[in-house]
């Protein structure tokens, strides 16, 4: 057991490589196994390696960054476009409208998994071993204590 006040140097985690995996859905760690065990919750532990996954912090991070992703993407088309073409204004919603719902829905998840993937990288919050945060057990075992 370490001394109190003193932490151990841990090797440095590949931060784009790891944010690929996220962002493909995969583990940080390993890159084999699933990040999500639905459309937007996290597996706890990794299915293939085991890593802990729970400590993420993604919160309200994806969906600003999904947001400003899509309304520069839709803003600039709807601007080019109608200094372009002029088009009607039904034709404006037609198609501005559900592009900017699928492209939302399409980046969520890439995002959510790319920041989980930095955070599991830069060792944020309980992915650091020496953190307190690392020792707070999976949300499924506090569900199961409160019972």
């Amino acid at each position: 057991m370490m001394a109190t006040g003193t932490t151990r140097t841990l090797p440095t985690r590949d931060v784009a490589q790891a944010s690929w995996r996220g962002m493909r859905g995969r583990c940080p760690q390993c890159g084999k196994g699933k990040l999500f065990a639905s459309f937007l919750k996290v597996n706890e532990f990794c299915p293939e390696c085991g890593e802990a996954l729970h400590h993420h912090r993604a919160d309200d991070a994806p969906p600003y960054v999904v947001i400003t992703i899509v309304g520069h993407i839709i803003v600039g088309g709807a601007l080019y476009l109608e200094k372009a073409y002029a088009p009607e204004m039904w034709i404006q919603m037609a198609l501005w409208v559900p592009l900017t719902v699928i492209l939302s829905v399409a980046l969520l998840q890439p995002v959510k998994g790319a920041l989980i993937g930095v955070q599991w990288a830069l060792r944020m919050h309980g992915f650091d071993p020496n953190s307190p945060e690392a020792q707070e057990p999976p949300p499924s075992a506090l569900k199961a204590a409160a019972r």
